[in-house]
């Protein structure tokens, strides 16, 4: 188990569009409004292991993975569009008050479309339950760990917000996150 730990801790920890845009809200809005994205995130990631572990990914014919891929990128670039023209003010208290893009629909939603999200959901398939471990106590596990991971992003993009003292600075912070957004997704699907 502790190796699926440390598996999961990498797999949420590291750069993606989850991560981007958790890190993006929490400079533009503060804490607040990211805990529905970091909830739905984990809960989305979560059952896409659970789905992939019941077989799913066995109704993956090779026609059908380059139309997933597709979509996803489709999807990708709308929040990554989103993102680069968000409309930008002083960051303030009151910002956490405004409505996020992202709720926990949305981001659970963003797992199903994301190719790191499967490629992470495939390994731990293929890799753990071989080694017997449950497809539920992977699931739970992984939620878990992807809480703390994601949490980490919104205090990264919280502490940015304190160099973004302007709309100008604060407008450079989100096109460089949407390119990162278009750039990571691009790569995960080439890399399929």
């Amino acid at each position: 188990m502790l190796a699926f730990i440390l598996f999961a801790f990498v797999a949420s920890i590291t750069p993606g569009p989850t991560n981007l845009i958790v890190l993006s809200t929490s400079a533009r809005r503060g804490w607040r409004p990211c805990l529905p994205i970091i909830l739905g995130a984990g809960m989305g990631a979560a059952s896409l292991v659970w789905v992939v572990g019941a077989g799913a990914s066995t109704l993956m014919l090779p026609g059908v993975r380059p139309i997933i891929s597709g979509l996803g990128l489709c999807w990708m670039l709308w929040l990554a569009w989103q993102i680069f023209t968000a409309p930008v003010t002083d960051i303030n208290a009151a910002a956490g008050e405004e409505k996020a893009e992202m709720g926990l629909i949305g981001a659970a939603l963003l797992q199903w479309v994301n190719p790191k999200s499967w490629f992470m959901a495939i390994a731990v398939i293929s890799v753990f339950t071989a080694q017997g471990q449950g497809l539920n106590a992977l699931c739970l596990v992984f939620f878990v760990v992807s809480l703390p991971c994601l949490a980490i992003w919104a205090l990264l993009g919280r502490g940015a917000a304190r160099w973004l003292s302007n709309p100008a600075q604060l407008r450079w912070l989100n096109r460089i996150l949407a390119v990162l957004l278009v750039v990571s997704s691009a790569t995960a699907i080439l890399h399929s």
